[in-house]
């Protein structure tokens, strides 16, 4: 599903830089990136602040790596033999276990606000490049308008706020990563940023 210009035209510009953060990251964590995404990736220049910094180290990461070495790393991180090194899953997080109630939770939210699934992904929906995607759609109204920033708050505090920043911080320290430590260090930064974000936002 697709936002409408109309929609699209009430995004303002700091929160569509949200939006293509979260796409950006949801993307990296979907599957392996091909040269076309690594180069892009290289292509990024930071600024001082702390996200600026981490976009600059995986700049400089990506420049540096193969394809093929992407792709061993994401698989050894989160497919493996049998599973991954880690389990990018609220779920998991959260419960200790696959496809519990967070899980469930999380698509009765989705049905409330008409997001459903992609036909060719088999992932359970709290796989976390899905939740960054989702939030992505969410802020531009690719499900519809554009949501509000109190439901944006609802969704992050639920569904990616108790356990994001857990995941990047297992992300930056795992014994397979390289290019994805970079990915977790700017995904843990990002997910501080919206934390402090949202508090400051009434209720």
């Amino acid at each position: 599903m697709t936002a409408s210009n109309a929609q699209n035209m009430d995004v303002p510009a700091e929160d569509r830089l949200r939006a293509d953060f979260y796409n950006f990251i949801g993307l990296l964590l979907s599957a392996p990136p091909d040269q076309m995404l690594l180069n892009q990736v290289a292509g990024l220049s930071g600024d001082e602040t702390d996200l600026g910094q981490a976009i600059r180290a995986m700049a400089r990461v990506a420049k540096v790596t193969k394809p093929a070495a992407a792709e061993r790393e994401f698989n050894a991180l989160f497919i493996g033999l049998g599973r991954g090194e880690l389990l990018p899953y609220a779920s998991f997080y959260l419960t200790g276990f696959l496809n519990e109630k967070p899980l469930a939770q999380l698509r009765n939210d989705m049905a409330v606000r008409g997001i459903t699934r992609a036909q060719n992904v088999f992932e359970p929906e709290d796989n976390i490049a899905s939740l960054m995607e989702m939030m992505a759609g969410m802020i531009v109204g690719r499900f519809g308008a554009p949501a509000p920033l109190e439901d944006q708050k609802a969704f992050w505090n639920k569904h990616i706020g108790p356990w994001a920043a857990h995941f990047y911080s297992d992300l930056e320290a795992a014994e397979n990563s390289v290019l994805y430590a970079s990915i977790g260090t700017a995904g843990r930064v990002f997910m501080e940023i919206e934390r402090e974000a949202f508090r400051m936002t009434a209720v």
